[in-house]
């Protein structure tokens, strides 16, 4: 793995984080949740700029960022929290991946 794909990884982390802890922040209300989902999204954003630095295309790179972070926040949505996720729902999370692998496998070499 690339040093940008681990920047890239590490930008998707601190994405879910930052959504987790949004949820435990109340709107905002609790202050240690808030700090951590404000640190995180910033850190996640840090996070991409270093993968789009060392080398990632911007499309490829958001596409694999945003795709992931959706993903893993639903899938841990219904694992930590009880969300429920329909058969439309995970097809769309299929979708999602598939879009990605796309751009990531279709690009000019």
């Amino acid at each position: 793995m690339t040093l940008a794909y681990v920047f890239l990884v590490g930008a998707v982390l601190a994405e879910t984080i930052g959504a987790v802890a949004t949820r435990f922040s109340h709107g905002f209300t609790r202050v240690l949740p808030t700090t951590v989902t404000v640190l995180s999204v910033l850190g996640a954003y840090y996070l991409l700029s270093l993968a789009l630095r060392a080398g990632l295309e911007i499309g490829v790179a958001y596409a694999i960022w945003a795709a992931s972070g959706v993903v893993t926040v639903a899938l841990l949505g219904a694992l930590l929290f009880g969300d429920r996720l329909s058969k439309t729902q995970v097809g769309g999370m299929a979708l999602a991946v598939g879009g990605v692998l796309a751009l990531q496998l279709g690009g000019a070499h």
